[in-house]
């Protein structure tokens, strides 16, 4: 135990107020002369010691006022706190009541939102298991024992390792059936009819690059692409408002045109020379790529890395979202060490405070009743 404010002591000083007072209102003895003994020889009068009345009431007082003095001390405990009890987690799907038969049944939760006990129904189970698993590590005090039940394999990744703060007991669940994720289609290519020649037989190169997907057919003058397509813009002229807000709405566009200021380089040529930037635009985002769009002329057109580098910017990977359970253990997080809060004993001194005041209120009364008047 430590004090917060160790001048507060000095207000154990106080106790000379109830010694002063019980000194003073000692009960005075009034000498009376006898005629028989006032012709005896005067004694010398014995020392007299001093006496206090009522001294279980000065006794309670005096601790009464020590104790306020430490309340102002604030004393605190700084040891570590009683490890909490130990929790476990079931990921929703799962067979919980099957799982509790071989384990201790106390402090079992749901990992989902809210992280409600399992007795109650099992919530639907569309939130991300590792992002579940931040919060409530975050929410567990420090030294709880978790425990985490997971499908195997672990749906909901986000493309970040799992990091806690604690150890964890993982514990993957196979199931019977392994869903695959759907591999998203190559984008089609939709380019204007005005479109030079040298510039369609590129993208009509690029398209096949992609997969066995053909080019579009080539738009017409005010014709603009389909959801889902992915617009050439092959002038060098800045975007119309019709195409613009195109974008805006979460279309995409690869252009030909200078990119503006403010626009990202995502990638450069092989002799280190920009070659590729991003505008991002309301939901969409445009892609330049200026210069002449001919393979026999551009050398960088004829990079074999330049079909892929372009469908990565134009179709960024998504993040795993299904991985092995085993392979996603949570990982301990490098931390510094924390130093547990001091516990102060503010509202045990209180306590303490009120009992002692309400005793020396009932002893000050009685000792009043006792008093002769």
């Amino acid at each position: 135990m430590s004090l917060l404010f160790p001048l507060g002591l000095l207000a154990v000083a106080a106790w000379l107020l109830p010694l002063l007072i019980h000194l003073a209102r000692r009960h005075p003895y009034t000498p009376v002369d006898f005629a028989a003994l006032r012709w005896l020889r005067a004694r010398i009068r014995p020392r007299q010691r001093i006496r206090f009345d009522d001294w279980p009431l000065l006794v309670v007082r005096l601790l009464l006022l020590a104790a306020l003095a430490l309340l102002l001390a604030r004393p605190a405990l700084t040891g570590p706190e009683p490890a909490p009890a130990a929790w476990t987690v079931v990921a929703p799907g799962l067979d919980a009541a099957a799982l509790r038969s071989t384990e201790d049944p106390r402090n079992w939760h749901w990992l989902a939102p809210g992280f409600p006990p399992i007795g109650q129904p099992a919530p639907p189970g569309d939130a991300s298991l590792p992002s579940l698993l931040r919060e409530l590590d975050a929410q567990l005090p420090t030294g709880t024992a978790l425990t985490v039940y997971v499908p195997d394999p672990l749906p909901g990744l986000d493309g970040a390792r799992l990091q806690l703060s604690r150890p964890v007991q993982w514990r993957p669940q196979p199931l019977a059936t392994r869903t695959s994720q759907a591999v998203p289609a190559p984008p089609r290519l939709r380019v204007k009819s005005d479109a030079p020649a040298a510039a369609q037989h590129w993208l009509t190169a690029l398209q096949r690059a992609w997969g066995a997907q053909p080019l579009a057919a080539p738009l017409s003058a005010d014709a603009l692409p389909e959801p889902g397509e992915t617009g050439v813009w092959s002038s060098a002229d800045p975007l119309p408002t019709t195409w613009q807000a195109w974008v805006d709405q979460g279309g995409s566009i690869l252009s030909h045109a200078a990119p503006p200021a403010g626009a990202r380089l995502l990638l450069r040529d092989a002799q280190g020379a920009p070659l590729l930037w991003e505008q991002r635009s309301g939901r969409g985002h445009v892609l330049y790529l200026p210069g002449e769009w001919d393979a026999g002329r551009t050398l960088a057109l004829r990079d074999d890395h330049l079909p892929r580098q372009l469908l990565q910017a134009l179709q960024p990977p998504a993040s795993p979202r299904l991985g092995d359970a085993l392979d996603q253990a949570p990982q301990r997080a490098s931390l510094p060490p924390t130093v547990p809060p001091a516990r102060e004993l503010a509202p045990w001194l209180m306590l303490v405070i009120l009992l002692l005041f309400a005793l020396e209120r009932w002893m000050a009364s009685s000792a009043r009743r006792r008093r002769p008047a």
